[in-house]
This record gives C-alpha cells, structure tokens and sequence, in this order.
C-alpha cells in the first residue's frame, strides 16, 4: 500500500475579542487546549480590560464531535500521526493569523498557550523567531525537539509557566523532570507561577499576568 500526498488551498477561522483601537495596549494570541473552539476559549479573558487588551485566538483545524454524541464539537492542533506535515500546515494558517492582524506591528505581543496550545506556541516562535513581550506557558508541555539554540532571540521577553498544584498532568514527576529544561530553555526572565487548582485557565493569574 502507497500512501501518497497533495498540497491544496484551505481555509480556516480564528475568533477575536473587543476591537483593536488607538487605546489598545496589549495584543493577545491565546492557543487553546484540546477538545476547545476558539470562541469559547476566549471565555477565559472576558475579564480584562475591553479597552486595553485585543485578544486573538487561534483556531485548531481538526474538528470532531465530542464523548461519541452528535451534539458539541471540540478540535486538536496536532497528533501523533503526520505530525511534522500537521505542524506544517498549523503554523502556515498562524502565519496569515500574524500577517492578516498586522501583529508585527503590535506594541506588546503576548502569547499565551494552554495545554496542547502550549505546543503549538513554542513551535511557532521558534522556528519564525517571533519575539513577544509576554509569552505565558499554562499547563503544557515543549516539544522535545525544541532546543534551548531555538529560543536564544527571546532576550527581552517575560516568560511564565503557569500550572494548578492538583493538576494530574504537570504533577510532581512532570516538574521534576520538565522544570531542568524549562529552566534551560528558558534562561532568561523566567518565572514558574502555581495556583491551587487542576488542569485549567486560571483567571486570576491572567489578571495578575495582564498587570491590571
């Protein structure tokens, strides 16, 4: 059996919340975690400030129903299988997200990736040198392949990894394991911040993150 491939033209959506004006001060790109849409995630950053924060999300390009019932979609931005083509494909779609919302010129780019968003984010950065003031990791985990040479340019950016004290996923053996390399990675304006809770978006901490 050949598996054999073609290249077409795709289109896809991304949700965005309160509107980009003289008086925005923070631009957002917030990659959700997987089984979300775009516009439900942007749930979570209802409670800034509408004035100050423009928020973009992202949205993940495989869509299925949801817990084997016909009735809520959820998406996922990569999988196991065709990974590297998936990625491709993914960060292609970020790219016309950066280009159509003119994010280049944007005074205070914060990044921000949850779970399987996280991924996704630090894949972004890395491999089209995008240098955000903010860039807020929350309870994910960094490709493997990405190296600490992959990161060298962030040199003025503020970097969080955000995780919940009861989250089954970033427990004690992750930290143990994963916060070396974060650390290395991450040389630089680097700061773990815990919060009591589970595998979630705190809004608190992006209040606090928000400065506001």
């Amino acid at each position: 059996m050949d598996e054999k491939q073609v290249s077409y033209r795709a289109t896809n959506t991304y949700s965005t919340l309160n509107e980009l004006t003289d008086k925005t001060e923070n631009v957002w790109v917030v990659f959700h975690g997987i089984d979300y849409l775009s516009r439900y995630f942007l749930k979570y950053f209802r409670h800034l400030n509408q004035e100050k924060n423009y928020i973009i999300a992202p949205q993940a390009p495989s869509k299925y129903y949801l817990n084997g019932k016909y009735e809520h979609v959820g998406a996922s931005w990569a999988t196991r299988e065709n990974t590297e083509l998936e990625i491709e494909n993914v960060l292609a779609y970020l790219d016309e997200v950066y280009e159509n919302e003119g994010l280049k010129k944007a005074k205070n780019l914060v990044l921000f990736g949850y779970s399987q968003g996280v991924s996704v984010v630090t894949r972004w950065i890395a491999r089209r040198k995008i240098s955000p003031s903010q860039l807020i990791l929350n309870s994910g985990r960094i490709p493997m392949e990405l190296k600490p040479e992959d990161f060298v340019f962030l040199n003025s950016t503020e970097i969080s990894f955000v995780y919940g004290t009861e989250d089954p996923f970033v427990n004690k053996e992750f930290l143990k394991s994963e916060e070396k390399r974060i650390r290395e990675l991450f040389p630089k304006n680097l700061k773990f911040i815990p919060f009591d809770g589970g595998h979630e978006v705190n809004q608190q901490v992006i209040i606090k993150l928000a400065g506001e």
